[in-house]
């Protein structure tokens, strides 16, 4: 990895957030390394990398400092409550810098989320890495870091600027999703409680607790789960075969559990544990690697998956113990189509009416649906534009949705989250209208004895509104950031990747390297677009389209070089590069996937 003597650029933002209210400078950390981690709450690539970091925090204690710099792709991620929120929900525990206006995003060049930027103890940045899967050499540069300037007396091991904020007493702390059970109580699970809750018909009364509330992976009678989501109830023929009655998307763990509700007795039924990186030729389900699940649903025949992490959809057959992918790429957007070759962009909400499974699509605020082998877009337009829009399909616009559900009508409702609304869609008119508003983060909506109830997850509970159905026509939003300026014509694409230390490209299952090109709009490549397998191509812009947006997807497969048993390793990343054809402009952009 290179390293380069150039200063640290100063933290500029609206204010901080894990200090105890103290505002942090970069002269406040001299004496620490320090990694500045560029993410936004809406991303699961950003929410990986959290719990990547983990473990070297409590690895290098006060010798490393983590900032995060939240720099919001979404309206509602640029309210200070919804980040305050967001930090709590994930449990952040380090500094973060609250930079709704991008300033220090643009002082450290960031092009993508999740950025990570390594600064040694004297003020200067050594590496700037993209994407997630860095944690081998992120601990091998902050080890040395901290070996070099212990030897030097430049680092300072004690003391922390971070200061936990108080805990709150809520009997449900930022639920995720919510199951109707036999009998009439409801399942939820507690997310940020790391469990799950029965709830009385009431909504209120808590008439059991699965799990003991520390985030961990242990199965049995005294179960620990890591941020729980979907959830979904099997049929009783099936669950009497197989032993447990309902299967739990446990998040963070990158797991499928089994729950058997007479007794609370928790089973491991799908992954390993280990988040996906590629495939590893194998469909036996405790075997295969999964990625950030967040949702569950029975389809009748298997419990699909919406695979938010890698922006697939998969299945689990409980009877036969097996997995794999059912829809999607993993290349992260909206394209629809076959369902092997189409796009997702971190599905997080499913629901089945007989004829249709309905998706929602949280990163291009889209309600999608699968029939027949196809996948079709019923509301949304891509991962850059955003709002409240209602009216017909083709123009209605939603803000980053997570739950979905049928109405006893037929009709669709979609927990609206960053909207703080239910919508429904009327999926034979087309028509797109407002149920219900000011809900703070509705996560999911059931029904429940033929009512509506909304998992109102930052107010931490479960509500039955009173829906009051209307039209709203509020704004379009579209992501911006600074353009990079690009000729006309001919524009040469580079993925900057150099391997990790101790670590080489793996050519076992044919090229390690992958790099996938799109435009939005797509007219604005007039040659280029496509997966290869180089890291540098040439693309073509059309002549007659003055703005758009690069979308570019690279991975590249390593392993250890030396290793008796080597681990392989896979670095990913998705860029959106807003860029203006202007005469003058650079002819070459490069995009640092590891430097």
């Amino acid at each position: 990895m290179s390293q380069s003597r150039v200063r640290a650029a100063e933290l500029v933002g609206r204010g901080w957030l894990n200090t105890g209210g103290r505002r942090l400078e970069l002269a406040d950390l001299r004496g620490k390394v320090v990694v500045l981690d560029f993410w936004t709450f809406c991303c699961i690539n950003c929410l990986h990398v959290l719990d990547e970091l983990r473990p070297l925090e409590e690895k290098y204690g006060d010798a490393l400092v983590i900032v995060g710099v939240h720099s919001p792709k979404f309206e509602h991620e640029k309210d200070p409550e919804a980040l305050a929120a967001a930090v709590e929900r994930y449990g952040v525990e380090h500094p973060v810098l609250d930079d709704p206006n991008l300033k220090t995003w643009d002082a450290y060049a960031a092009r993508a989320w999740p950025t990570l930027v390594v600064i040694d103890p004297v003020g200067y940045v050594v590496s700037t890495m993209a994407g997630e899967g860095h944690v081998e050499a992120l601990d091998k540069l902050i080890g040395g870091l901290v070996e070099t300037h212990t030897a030097d007396g430049t680092l300072k091991p004690e003391g922390t600027p971070y200061v936990a904020a108080p805990e709150a007493e809520t009997t449900l702390r930022f639920p995720g999703k919510a199951l109707p059970l036999p009998g009439g109580d409801v399942l939820v699970t507690d997310s940020a409680r790391h469990r799950l809750v029965r709830l009385a018909p009431d909504l209120e009364t808590v008439t059991g607790v699965i799990g003991t509330g520390e985030r961990g992976r242990a199965d049995g009678t005294e179960p620990q789960f890591n941020e729980p989501q979907g959830l979904a109830l099997l049929p009783e023929d099936i669950a009497a075969q197989v032993g447990y009655d309902v299967v739990v998307a446990d998040t963070v763990n990158h797991l499928l559990r089994g729950v058997r509700l007479a007794d609370g007795t928790v089973t491991t039924v799908a992954g390993t544990g280990r988040q996906w990186r590629m495939d590893n030729g194998t469909d036996a389900a405790l075997e295969v690697d999964l990625s950030s699940p967040w949702d569950v649903a029975w389809d009748g025949h298997s419990i699909i998956i919406a695979m938010a992490g890698i922006h697939q959809l998969w299945y689990f057959k409980p009877l036969s113990g097996t997995a794999a992918p059912y829809v999607g790429s993993t290349v992260e957007s909206l394209k629809d189509g076959d369902i092997r070759e189409a796009w997702m962009a971190q599905p997080s909400g499913l629901a089945v009416d007989g004829e249709f499974l309905w998706v929602v699509d949280a990163e291009t605020s889209a309600l999608r649906f699968i029939h027949d082998k196809l996948i079709l877009t019923a509301v949304g337009q891509g991962l850059f534009d955003f709002g409240h829009v209602d009216g017909p399909a083709a123009d209605a616009l939603m803000q980053h949705p997570l739950g979905v559900t049928v109405l006893p009508d037929g009709r669709i409702a979609i927990a609206d989250t960053y909207n703080g609304a239910v919508r429904c869609v009327d999926p034979h008119t087309g028509d797109v209208s407002t149920l219900v508003s000011g809900l703070a983060e509705p996560s999911d909506v059931i029904v429940l004895n033929g009512e509506l109830v909304v998992v109102e997850s930052a107010a931490h509970r479960l509500v039955r509104p009173e829906p009051a159905e209307s039209a709203v026509d509020g704004e379009h939003h579209r992501v911006t950031r600074k353009r990079t300026k690009v000729g006309p014509g001919k524009l040469r694409l580079e993925v900057l990747f150099t391997a990790a230390e101790g670590q080489k490209l793996d050519y076992t299952y044919g090229s390690p390297i992958s790099v996938t090109v799109s435009a939005d709009p797509p007219q604005l490549l007039a040659a280029g677009a496509g997966q290869t397998e180089e890291l540098d191509r040439e693309l073509e812009l059309a002549d007659g389209i003055e703005r758009g947006v690069l979308q570019v997807v690279a991975q590249a497969a390593t392993c250890d070089a030396e290793a008796e048993h080597p681990a392989c390793h896979l670095t990913r990343q998705d860029w959106g590069v807003p860029i203006e054809v202007a005469e003058g402009g650079t002819g070459t952009l490069r995009l640092v996937l590891r430097s």
